[in-house]
């Protein structure tokens, strides 16, 4: 990262400079404010240390100049006068933060890195923007995993055949999603498609659901029920956790796809019936046939096509732009003005199981933009068995800063990936030219033949 030190003073440049490119920047110095606009000019800097006091301009006028033309230039301003009134109005005008003389190094780098690390969100959170515009395939549903692209695809070719479809995944990972994006990819899109959650009822209960009754069919029956099979007629009826159903009650739903009709609770006419089904379930269906629960034939009627969801933790590259949607989504929900999390954040939810899978990120961030009071989300605003995962040792022997984690992370994602640097960015969901950045910090440059070998260059 490019930064930039403006000083009338060649031996604060020269404290400064030496401070700043042991932090890892690339450092100019100059000591007039024509002289660094000229350079900025032909070779942008992203962070620039200033002075107020120039010998041939203003710090605030040239900070005037500076940050319309380029709102990612992160400024930091220098003065002798320790004038809160000054370091107010440059804040105002978009200065990242003020620096007073004399001051102590630990102030140099802490400024500089939050600079840092400010350019750096903004970045990666407008590429997630863009990748948020090209992943979001159903409305709610944002991917851009190879794996669940490849399902995209899967849904898209299912979606033309008019037969019914078994989804399998574990609880929270979009079964209705991809139901929903079947049904509204298919020609009955215009016609209903109806949801009904097969868990923890009775049979009666089921059945009444299902097939609706008549007038009378019973005590308590005081009008006609039409049943959700017969509401959706023609379109599309959606039975999740299908797994959980009594054995009794799927052999009549077995008669109803061979017949392809109903007969409503206490009636004796028979009704036409059209409709497409999707089942889903969190179940090993051919473990519950061969204990008994659940019917040989029924499940080959339902499984005509399958489809097997993934697990949060099998997708974590989709982690980034799941968290960017939900913060979208429950900022506007909310009224706040959440725009992204800390990196401390992103990294506990990178390295998280997620038991509970999408719904579970859903739930952390929905909780999270409730409580925050800030733009960024931070740590404390994550549930409390999250953040003591920030302190867990990463290999057992001992407690690791975050940035040793980072540095860990990316070599063994780097080494899993035999060095390849576009590999490795997209596994990391880091830009390539931050995942350069990173490996010049950590020094991983030094693997220089090997990464060549795999079309990684300087």
């Amino acid at each position: 990262m490019r930064l930039a030190i403006v000083d009338d003073e060649i031996t604060i440049r020269r404290r400064l400079k030496r401070v700043l490119l042991n932090e890892g920047f690339e450092v100019e110095t100059f000591g007039k404010g024509k002289e660094f606009i000229n350079r900025q000019a032909r070779h942008p800097f992203q962070i620039v240390f200033l002075d107020l006091k120039l010998p041939d301009m203003d710090g605030l006028d040239l900070l005037s100049l500076l940050k319309p033309s380029n709102d990612d230039i992160e400024a930091i301003i220098i003065t002798g006068y320790g004038s809160i009134e000054t370091a107010i109005e440059a804040i105002k005008m978009g200065a990242y933060h003020y620096l007073t003389k004399p001051f102590r190094l630990d102030e140099v780098r802490l400024l500089a890195k939050g600079a840092k690390e400010k350019i750096q969100l903004k970045e990666e959170n407008r590429e997630l923007k863009r990748a948020l515009n090209h992943n979001e395939i159903l409305k709610g549903f944002i991917a851009g995993s190879k794996i669940m692209l490849e399902i995209f695809e899967t849904v898209k070719k299912i979606a033309q055949i008019n037969c019914n479809v078994l989804i399998q995944g574990e609880t929270g990972t979009g079964k209705e999603l991809i139901a929903r994006a079947i049904h509204l990819l298919s020609n009955r899109s215009k016609r209903p498609f109806v949801s009904f959650n097969c868990g923890g009822f009775t049979e009666e209960l089921i059945a009444n659901e299902l097939f609706g009754h008549e007038k009378g069919a019973y005590t308590g029956a005081t009008e006609t029920k039409i049943g959700l099979l017969e509401s959706a007629n023609g379109g599309t009826v959606f039975l999740d956790e299908i797994g959980e159903i009594p054995v009794s009650m799927q052999v009549k739903l077995l008669h109803v796809i061979q017949e392809k009709r109903i007969l409503r609770i206490g009636s004796t006419k028979p009704i036409a019936l059209d409709i497409r089904i999707i089942a889903a379930t969190n179940k090993d269906l051919k473990k519950a046939i061969e204990e008994g629960s659940f019917r040989n034939d029924l499940y080959y009627r339902l499984n005509v096509v399958s489809l097997t969801l993934p697990r949060l933790i099998e997708r974590r590259d989709d982690i980034p732009l799941l968290i960017s949607h939900f913060i979208n989504k429950y900022s506007r929900a909310f009224g706040k003005k959440v725009k992204r999390v800390s990196p401390q954040v992103m990294d506990i939810l990178m390295n998280y199981d997620f038991p509970g899978n999408v719904r579970e990120l859903e739930n952390i961030i929905q909780r999270a933009v409730a409580l925050t009071e800030e733009e960024t989300i931070r740590v404390k605003d994550l549930p409390s068995d999250l953040q003591r995962l920030e302190f867990k040792s990463m290999d057992g022997e001992g407690l690791l800063s975050l940035e040793e984690v980072e540095k860990q992370h990316i070599e063994r994602v780097l080494k899993k990936t035999g060095f390849n640097k576009s590999l490795a960015s997209k596994i990391l969901n880091l830009p390539r030219t931050t995942l350069w950045r990173k490996m010049k910090k950590y020094g991983f440059t030094k693997q220089d033949n090997s990464m060549n070998n795999h079309g990684i260059h300087n």
